[in-house]
């Protein structure tokens, strides 16, 4: 009993103080904490009126269709008829693939996610060190950010020469009738060598295009952790006779692991919303092509749910794995 009121009192403290940053007359508002976030308030400013403004309404409609039958009305617009949680139903326990599509794409979510973190870190290291043409390494490592972006998605998926280039490669792959991921993987496994461990390592391999793409932002977002570090800690770990690996594990990882948890929030969000997601795709064939607007709304709900999950579970873990100085 006790430990409830205390973990009551803190979550009570932290809305207080929360709200007491941006009240004037009391000892929390000249904190430099508190400066900072009025700072950072002002940042997000027009996102949030944006918010308010442009998507509040479209998001408070969605979920009442996604509890709603809606019919289209030619030149009247849309009729709404309540039925409940029976749209959920549908999509959960009628619908053939949506439970599949969403098992399958949590996961790669979470392999995706793993091997984004670790390449983005190794990479950001790299690129942290002093040699010639560091620059132009950085911007070669930040090209994915821009070719992911804007209509370039869509012409690598509607593109003739790229899909004539990837029917080129599966044809030469089925005419020497060897895979080399797939048959190391099946003598592994024959072997009976960690045959799961292995499963999610090549998982990654056949994945690492869109890991690599997907990479750019959280290189971008570790490198700035980095070059935060003051070179004194380095040199005072040098003169007491450390190694680079024990600087490593001592200084570099330790000071920049509270960045992992804004990493794995944003690497979460980017895959959950990737244009090739086979749930995305399924609930815009349903809305479209079907036009069951109820039914792809409780999916849509139903996704966003799920990457609430995932992201609440992911900072839980993190933010008690990882070390916050200020």
């Amino acid at each position: 009993m006790a430990r409830e009121k205390g973990l009551h009192d803190h979550w009570y403290d932290g809305i207080v103080d929360a709200f007491r940053i941006y009240i004037p007359g009391n000892s929390t508002y000249h904190t430099m904490r508190a400066r900072n976030a009025r700072t950072g308030t002002w940042f997000i400013l027009p996102f949030i009126i944006g918010f308010l403004l442009f998507m509040l309404k479209p998001i408070m409609e969605s979920f009442s269709m996604s509890l709603s039958d809606v019919v289209l009305l030619p030149g009247q617009g849309y009729h709404q008829t309540p039925v409940g949680f029976r749209n959920y139903h549908t999509a959960l326990a009628v619908d053939p693939e949506f439970n599949k599509y969403l098992v399958e794409e949590i996961g790669q979510m979470a392999i995706n996610t793993i091997a984004t973190l670790v390449l983005s870190f190794v990479i950001a290291v790299i690129l942290n060190q002093e040699f010639k043409g560091r620059t132009l390494c950085r911007a070669i490592f930040f090209l994915p950010v821009i070719l992911s972006s804007g209509v370039l998605p869509g012409i690598e998926h509607q593109n003739e020469f790229y899909d004539m280039m990837g029917g080129l490669a599966e044809s030469m792959a089925e005419s020497s009738g060897m895979d080399i991921s797939a048959t190391l993987q099946d003598l592994l496994g024959a072997s009976g060598v960690a045959g799961s461990v292995f499963e999610v390592v090549f998982t990654m391999i056949d994945s690492i295009y869109d890991i690599v793409m997907a990479s750019g932002i959280q290189i971008i977002v570790f490198l700035s952790g980095l070059q935060s570090i003051s070179p004194s800690l380095y040199e005072a770990a040098d003169v007491e006779g450390c190694s680079g690996w024990e600087s490593f594990w001592k200084i570099t990882f330790p000071m920049v692991s509270p960045l992992l948890l804004v990493n794995c929030i944003y690497t979460i969000i980017d895959f959950f919303m990737k244009n090739d997601n086979r749930v995305m795709e399924l609930i815009y064939q349903v809305t479209y092509q079907d036009a069951k607007f109820g039914v792809s709304s409780a999916m849509s709900w139903i996704y966003f749910g799920v990457a609430l999950a995932f992201i609440g579970v992911s900072s839980f873990i993190i933010s008690r794995m990882v070390k916050s100085y200020e």
